[in-house]
């Protein structure tokens, strides 16, 4: 495994001091995966539900083996805060308004870039909840398939499809079957000759967030959330979706709490769980030819502007712990400051598999970003269908610009460097017009590409 730093190299001094030139392929500089043939990277994606950016802290196993071995995307964002949505654009590497999925009654219809890594000759699985609104039935992009029934919160004894066979009160531990069922995969994926490609979709930290029985009795000291932004005294600047909640009672502040507690707890098993998977990995000789990446598909308020769920446009809702890892392309471990989305995933997984990008992806891949190579795009784009209303916004890192659907809404701007917990809205402040407009012109861009 590689060391934690914060110096990168670049692709060229990694080139240089590996003894390849300056032409040779990352690909044909690492060794077939499980010995023969194909010499494309295997591909692993551990997606948790619903984990804010600032729980990483309890995750120690999946830091040291993920994070501190790879790059630690300190802006990383989903593409839209809702669960099937922000599935959806990582499946397709398109935004919500372009490939259907608006919210999470909605159906998945475009093609998903896992179709793609099939016929290209990877060995496809996929393990855990898929989208709300999938029934569980086995998808034939998949050479392994195991799934929920439905949008299915059980985390015990949860109905299972398995290869196409249902299994149902499959007894168990929501995470530890899923740890099982993915070192399963491995073992299988290692008879195949072939790269392959898993998506792990976690349950933890998602409600109703019951931990594991061995975990229920910790952290019962837990400190409070008492962020500057924690029901927030003065939200008259915010859009009328957000601006008419009351502030939180002491009962709705107490569930808050104890919720925050339970979700942390599933995280424990949730560490426990990619430890054992990257051990196997290594077991098999196979860590450092698998590209892991890491990345939760929302995050969630506890009591932030007076906000409990998610879906919102501010950064405890859409900014999500989010980490690459791949040895031959990250040689060194290091923070990437320059924002990205989830639809960055997909085409960044095709230039490594050596697949033409379809001109239908929106997200761009990282690819050149982490080889050191020019890298021009400045802001992202994420939007949202909320029971609250549509809204869209850009973002650069350090400022983020905000339009809610509604002819009375007023639109949003922040700067997030001075005003991290977005408690002051500059939409009116003369100081940022220029700024304001440069943004509008881009949001208005990234709505009509």
């Amino acid at each position: 495994m590689t060391t934690n730093s914060n110096k990168k190299l670049s692709r060229r001094d990694f080139l240089k001091i590996s003894g390849l030139t300056a032409g040779t392929s990352l690909l044909t500089s690492c060794k077939a995966p499980f010995g023969i043939g194909d010499k494309r990277p295997n591909f692993l994606i551990i997606l948790t539900d619903d984990q804010r950016y600032d729980t990483m802290e309890y995750m120690p196993k999946t830091q040291e083996l993920i994070f501190e071995q790879g790059v630690t995307f300190s802006n990383g964002y989903v593409s839209s805060p809702l669960c099937g949505p922000s599935r959806a654009n990582i499946l397709t590497g398109m935004h919500t308004h372009k490939n259907g999925v608006l919210d999470n009654k909605s159906k998945l219809k475009a093609t998903t870039f896992v179709e793609g890594l099939k016929e290209s000759g990877y060995y496809t699985g996929f393990v855990g909840k898929y989208l709300n609104t999938w029934k569980g039935e086995m998808r034939p992009e998949y050479d392994y398939w195991v799934s929920v029934f439905r949008d299915d919160s059980r985390y015990f004894d949860s109905d299972y499809n398995i290869n196409g066979e249902w299994h149902w009160q499959y007894p168990g531990y929501i995470t530890d079957v899923t740890r099982d069922l993915v070192l399963d995969f491995v073992d299988q994926a290692s008879a195949q000759f072939r790269p392959f490609f898993l998506l792990i979709g976690l349950d933890a930290p998602h409600g109703p967030a019951d931990p594991a029985p061995e975990d229920a009795d910790k952290l019962t000291n837990l400190p409070p959330h008492r962020p500057p932004n924690f029901n927030e005294e003065d939200i008259s600047d915010k859009p009328n979706s957000i601006n008419w909640k009351p502030l939180l009672d002491e009962n709705e502040i107490a569930d808050v709490e104890e919720f925050r507690r339970k979700q942390i707890l599933t995280l424990l098993s949730a560490d426990r769980a990619i430890d054992a998977i990257v051990q196997r990995l290594q077991e098999k000789d196979e860590l450092d030819n698998t590209v892991i990446i890491f990345l939760s598909d929302n995050g969630k308020h506890w009591g932030e502007h007076r906000l409990t769920s998610k879906g919102s446009a501010y950064q405890e809702s859409v900014l999500v712990p989010f980490a690459i890892r791949y040895p031959p392309l990250i040689p060194e471990a290091y923070t990437e400051e320059r924002p990205i989305g989830a639809v960055d995933i997909a085409p960044t997984l095709y230039d490594l598999a050596e697949l033409p990008i379809p001109e239908n992806f929106d997200g761009e891949s990282l690819v050149p970003m982490l080889a050191g190579e020019t890298w021009t795009r400045e802001k992202i784009y994420i939007e949202c269908y909320p029971s609250r209303g549509h809204w869209e916004l850009v973002l650069d890192g350090h400022y983020k610009y905000v339009e809610t659907d509604g002819e009375d809404n007023i639109a949003e701007f922040y700067n997030l460097d001075e005003d991290p917990y977005e408690l002051e809205n500059q939409i009116d402040n003369p100081v940022y017009s220029d700024l304001i407009a440069e943004f509008k012109t881009a949001l208005e861009k990234k709505r009509n590409s």
